[in-house]
């Protein structure tokens, strides 16, 4: 078999993909073409595109895949139809805004993260990396935004194959929208759920709640799981906190979970998990190089780095479940 340098080339070069997607989300193509398919000339015009431009980077889309041609009229494919029309509540583009806005420059310090060992965001300089984001609303929104954006697989999963029916309550700890809570509640009407997080989040949650009809059964509690108690539930979910933080918070995390837990409750922690080798789970491995130019000590984990340290504060019958894509979660029992 002869050898190429295709892949090598493939990915040295995938940021070209990668900001041509980024750029169409940020000028809203997909919501604009899920309301009028259009021509190059029409798509020009309402998105301000320059002629030298607007027909290759039309063209490269339909290349990559997220748009259709046919006739001369662009619209979108069903995946960009479904997840990337803003007006759709499947649209996950939150986390590409982020992604466009934030992480694409930050990036772009790799190198020096993995010879420094430190962050490259608004936290260098020994700053608390989430203090900049809630500081500003409007970065905030974004951001919590983006948190629904990249978990609503995963969430709408858990809501699915966790065994709810043994449980009442729940609690969803760094909560941000509140996505996750709001999944379970939807899902299973007996289940009355609460939103953890800092208080700076409450109006963004209480809003995402109230469009999804669930004020009742669904509220916020604000603080800080550092300085305060875990709320009591039957069952307590970690949505990719865990990683955000070093191995010390981990146990620490885990360690007020145990205990604010009742006898048969469970813990439910999901992230990127990555496989026990090392070698397969790619998008796991690389958001722990997110979680170093992010964070001042977070990381990944394997399954059974996680399972590891749940038997360690306590918890039982641990086990890890595949939910969607390369996210998993790991659960264990009071």
């Amino acid at each position: 078999m002869d050898i190429t340098p295709d892949h090598i080339l493939k990915t040295g070069l995938a940021f070209w993909a990668s900001k041509a997607l980024l750029s169409a989300v940020e000028m809203e193509l997909f919501t604009e073409l899920a309301k009028h398919p259009g021509d190059l000339g029409t798509l020009q015009g309402r998105l301000g595109l320059h002629p030298r431009a607007a027909r290759d980077f039309l063209d490269a889309l339909v290349a990559l895949g997220f748009l259709n041609r046919a006739d001369g009229t662009y619209r979108n494919t069903p995946e960009s139809d479904l997840f990337l029309d803003k007006a759709k509540s499947s649209y996950i583009g939150g986390m590409l805004e982020m992604a466009n806005h934030r992480l694409y420059p930050f990036w772009g310090s790799l190198t020096t993260a993995v010879r420094t060992g430190e962050p490259q965001n608004e936290s260098k300089g020994g700053h608390d990396p989430f203090t900049a984001l809630y500081a500003d609303p409007a970065r905030l929104r974004e951001f919590l935004g983006a948190m629904s954006g990249v978990s609503r697989g995963a969430n709408r999963t858990i809501a699915r194959v966790f065994p709810w029916a043994d449980y009442k309550t729940c609690a969803d700890i760094g909560t941000a929208q509140g996505d996750l809570v709001s999944q379970i509640a939807l899902a299973h009407s007996h289940v009355e759920g609460i939103g953890f997080d800092l208080p700076e989040v409450a109006p963004v949650f209480e809003e995402y709640v109230e469009g999804h009809g669930l004020s009742n059964r669904v509220r916020f509690v604000g603080g800080s799981f550092f300085a305060d108690d875990l709320p009591q539930a039957d069952v307590l979910l970690f949505g990719h906190i865990l990683h955000d933080w070093d191995l010390e918070t981990k146990r620490m995390l885990l360690g007020k979970a145990y205990a604010a837990l009742p006898p048969g409750g469970a813990v439910v922690i999901y992230d990127s998990i990555i496989d026990d080798d090392r070698s397969e789970n790619a998008f796991g491995l690389l958001m722990s190089l997110n979680m170093l130019i992010e964070t001042p000590g977070g990381f990944d984990y394997t399954g059974a780095d996680c399972v590891g340290w749940m038997t360690e504060a306590g918890f039982r019958d641990c086990r890890v479940e595949h939910l969607v894509g390369p996210e998993s979660m790991a659960i264990g029992i009071r």
